[in-house]
């Protein structure tokens, strides 16, 4: 019990649950936008490699961001990045929010049963991108298209559903989550993990975990969490920029992708862009929505207390 008390949050006893959600959300998706900016080019190669069928090297994804950037000029590089925020500021509001409640709800600071804080990681995933997923199929076909077939959010709604109906919105749903629960439970579980343990073993006289420390154990559950769901990855992002025809389901692909490209070349294409892009990633929102959710609940308790004096 006691182990279990450095890992609970000790703010949380002294705010409402409305405030607590509030602080959950303005935190993440703080974090989310300043993650999914700082390597926005890196994922428009990534993406830009993942539906075609051109073999990947870290020397030809630079060479794509040298053309690019020669060709269509610098802020090409962020080019489907208002769509990525229209999606990741809310999805990474919802997913810390939502990781945050799946844990209360599931017990897992009381106990520290690594079973339910996976299960908390993998509700979370589906949570969150159950909830923002039309926004992320928006900015998959922005980030591979020329400006001129989709130049604004609006648009890409608009084509959508006139050429594919409603259900266009949904494309590559099911693979989506299949991927985004070993993601999501692996990266979540990862992180946590490593946090409890320096709490327990490196630091205990502090809740919060140093920056840096905070940030190293993002990447980490980043890589291994992107690892693990990668090849679904692939398949999700063949179905939400090809067409129906070729396309048609989550099986077709993957009989597609093998048949044509193979387990390597086809499931894993562009997966060390992961490994440079992921790490950043993760480890930017993870340890940025920590360090900011806790500054404004710990100001929200400074501030009540000085009120209350």
């Amino acid at each position: 019990m006691v182990k279990a008390r450095k890992n609970k949050d000790p703010h949380l006893e002294r705010l409402s649950n409305t405030e607590i959600v509030i602080t959950a959300l303005t935190s993440g998706a703080i974090a989310g936008g300043i993650a999914k900016t700082t390597i926005a080019p890196l994922d428009r190669t990534k993406i830009n490699f993942q539906i075609s069928h051109r073999t990947y090297s870290t020397r030809k994804a630079f060479k794509f961001l040298l053309e690019t950037l020669r060709k269509e000029g610098f802020f090409a590089l962020w080019r489907g990045n208002s769509a990525t925020m229209a999606r990741i500021v809310p999805y990474a509001a919802i997913q810390f929010t939502a990781h945050e409640q799946w844990k209360r709800i599931l017990k897992v600071d009381q106990n520290g049963s690594p079973q339910k804080l996976f299960l908390a990681g993998c509700l979370t995933g589906v949570t969150a991108q159950s909830l923002t997923y039309p926004l992320d199929m928006a900015r998959a076909r922005m980030a591979v298209t020329h400006k001129s077939e989709y130049a604004t959010l609006r648009r890409v709604f608009q084509k959508i559903y006139s050429f594919e109906g409603f259900r266009g919105y949904y494309r590559g749903f099911i693979p989506t989550i299949v991927g985004v629960i070993p993601y999501a439970g692996v990266s979540f579980f990862t992180y946590d993990s490593l946090k409890r343990f320096y709490r327990e073993h490196v630091d205990s006289s502090s809740f919060t975990i140093n920056p840096i420390a905070s940030l190293g154990f993002g990447a980490v559950a980043g890589m291994l969490g992107q690892t693990s769901s990668y090849p679904f990855d692939i398949v999700r992002r063949r179905i939400q920029t090809g067409t129906v025809e070729k396309y048609p389901n989550m099986i077709k692909t993957i009989q597609y992708v093998y048949n044509t490209e193979g387990i390597i070349k086809g499931f894993y294409k562009g997966l060390s862009m992961n490994w440079i892009k992921g790490p950043i990633a993760v480890g930017i929102s993870y340890a940025a929505n920590d360090n900011i959710r806790d500054s404004l609940r710990a100001f929200l308790v400074k501030y009540r207390t000085h009120t209350l004096m």
